[in-house]
């Protein structure tokens, strides 16, 4: 059903008769079908001629007036045409349109679904410490990610969705001794002003009162290096049920949740085993490191240690895998977290991280490269801050995380609908700012609004078709004799804008850019929106005619498929498709 790939192979199929056999060798994966910029050009453009006239040795418009030439003899194409410097400008016939839009509604809400593709993608994210409530930054994180997995599904993969505890860190100290001062509280002890390096979130008082009640004051009779395990595993499990539930706000539910404990139990067996198997394959060595430039990291040490051979995978230096003490280093965590994906099954990982780790990408793609043999794809996500803002003017923090707004804020105020839209309406690399008032103002310039109202005026125009005695066929049982009728420009217009949702799927689940999706559906409702403000000026073209009932069949049938196609894309960016707006 994608449009594109199928003019893909009929084009190459022409190519193929054109250079007969002169250019064997010669690279056709580089001939895209695409939109052109510009629809008044046509309907598909193709660079078939311009990417094969230097191999060839021909003169691109030359090359592409013979393709084109090969292309004008099918029914389908209705004109053929050379511009520019040799690009080919495609113009199909009504019919095609009028038949595709015959099978979109013969597939319904499957319309776009790939094939399954033998895949197994893993999708982490979020994958905050455990160590307070979920902000806002971790917000666009969630969002992200989830919609990559969902889309990714869609389009044919096996997903998994997957969040990183990171439970072994020097964090969950600081964790547990914070809860252990709200614990004293709790029993009545006056705890002052919380001491620096320690967590301040009012957020902990309630996991000290858990702590009260079940250990009553035996903790207070402990040694530190009794008490402190103890406190840990009580204060990440609330943590972690706090995450779970704000999650749960923006209707995330991971499939898995993976402790980083697994690798450092037994003595940190896991993290050696990869280390050993880098080893055995000539990755891992003993050598000393040049003293990076700029600030010192934490890691970097003056001495001769373990390292990670990065450099022979891509990276700008190598890694250190163990400490000076004989611990390993959060990257060697790393390495084995990779080996324990890649063994798992999973040829692609995805990793949808915050801006401030835009330093790990390289060495990352290094650990997969070398983990893998290249036999895996590692894709890093990077996701910009977020601004949140009232009236133009910036949100102040929340008292009860201490010095961060919190996702459950967020979504308590303006609801997960546009939460989750807005999060995708720009690309997340780049920085988002968020505005309450106009997240929830009932305009076009709220696009989680305009996007919904054209899935609910889909269905409004059923019920005026059902209140004026017209009975809407089933989708797949509509007339193919009657989507003929559909042949007034803007109703061509509006197919073809449907019909770009299969490539639109296929192009964001490839490159992890869902935001491509959010866009794509804020321009079908404005061609749907548009088509039906046509219909008060020209009553022609209005969707329910009473005194036309096969042309008002196919035009309701047209209206199912917006229905479909925002329907889909609405549930893939986790947003609602409410059949009445109030």
């Amino acid at each position: 059903m994608n449009i594109f790939t199928e003019f893909e192979a009929r084009i190459r199929t022409a190519v193929a008769s054109v250079i007969d056999g002169a250019g064997q060798d010669v690279d056709l994966s580089r001939i895209t079908v695409e939109p052109p910029r510009d629809p008044s050009h046509g309907d598909l453009a193709t660079n078939a001629a311009m990417v094969l006239a230097k191999p060839l040795g021909r003169k691109p418009r030359e090359l592409a007036e013979e393709i084109a030439e090969r292309l004008r003899p099918e029914a389908d194409v209705e004109s053929a045409e050379v511009a520019g410097p040799g690009f080919i400008n495609l113009r199909l016939r009504p019919a095609y349109w009028q038949a595709h839009l015959g099978a979109l509604l013969t597939l319904g809400d499957d319309y776009a679904r790939g094939a399954a593709t033998g895949h197994r993608l893993n999708v982490e994210y979020v994958s905050a410490n455990p160590t307070g409530p979920l902000h806002v930054g971790h917000c666009r994180g969630a969002v992200v990610g989830d919609a990559i997995a969902n889309i990714a599904a869609f389009a044919g993969d096996a997903v998994v969705k997957e969040y990183y505890i990171n439970d072994a860190g020097a964090q969950i100290g600081v964790l547990a001794r914070s809860a252990y001062l709200r614990y004293r509280e709790a029993l009545g002890e006056d705890i002052g002003e919380i001491p620096a390096g320690l967590y301040p979130g009012d957020y902990l008082k309630a996991v000290g009162v858990a702590l009260a009640i079940r250990y009553q004051k035996t903790l207070l009779d402990m040694d530190e290096a009794e008490w402190l395990p103890i406190v840990s595993d009580y204060a990440i499990d609330a943590m972690m049920m706090s995450i779970r539930d704000d999650l749960k706000l923006l209707g995330i539910e991971h499939d898995v949740f993976y402790s980083e404990r697994k690798l450092h139990a037994e003595g940190g067996g896991r993290i050696a085993q990869a280390i050993d198997d880098l080893r055995a394959r000539g990755f891992v060595y003993q050598g000393t490191l040049p003293p990076p430039k700029g600030q010192l990291p934490e890691d970097w040490e003056d001495r001769e240690q373990t390292l990670f051979r990065s450099t022979e995978v891509g990276d700008d230096v190598d890694r250190p895998l163990v400490k000076s003490d004989g611990a390993f280093t959060y990257f060697a965590a790393d390495v084995a977290y990779f080996a324990d994906k890649f063994a798992r099954g999973f040829n692609e990982m995805v990793y949808v991280l915050g801006a401030d780790h835009g330093g790990y990408v390289k060495r990352l793609e290094a650990v997969a490269r070398a983990v893998s043999g290249g036999q895996a794809r590692l894709d890093v996500v990077l996701c910009q801050l977020v601004k949140l803002y009232r009236n133009g003017e910036p949100v102040r923090m929340s008292k009860r995380s201490g010095d961060f707004v919190t996702l459950a804020d967020v979504v308590a105020e303006v609801g997960r609908d546009p939460v989750r839209f807005m999060m995708l309406f720009r690309k997340s690399d780049a920085p988002l700012d968020f505005d309450f008032q106009k997240v929830t103002e009932q305009s076009r310039d709220n696009p989680v609004f305009y996007v919904q109202y054209a899935f609910a005026r889909a269905a409004a125009i059923r019920r005026q078709a059902a209140a004026e005695g017209i009975t809407a066929p089933e989708a797949a049982q509509i007339d193919p004799q009657a989507l003929s009728l559909l042949a007034d420009e803007s109703e061509l217009a509006l197919i073809r804008k449907l019909a770009e949702f299969p490539r639109l799927i296929q192009q964001a689940a490839e490159s992890k850019e869902p935001h491509r999706l959010a866009f794509y559906l804020y321009d079908v409702a404005q061609a749907f929106h548009s088509q039906y403000n046509r219909g008060k000026d020209q009553p022609d073209l209005r969707f329910v005619r009473p005194d036309e009932p096969t042309l008002t069949s196919a035009r309701l049938g047209l209206v199912q498929a917006v229905a479909f196609v925002i329907g889909r894309g609405l549930a893939l960016v986790g947003v609602s498709a409410p059949e009445e707006m109030r």
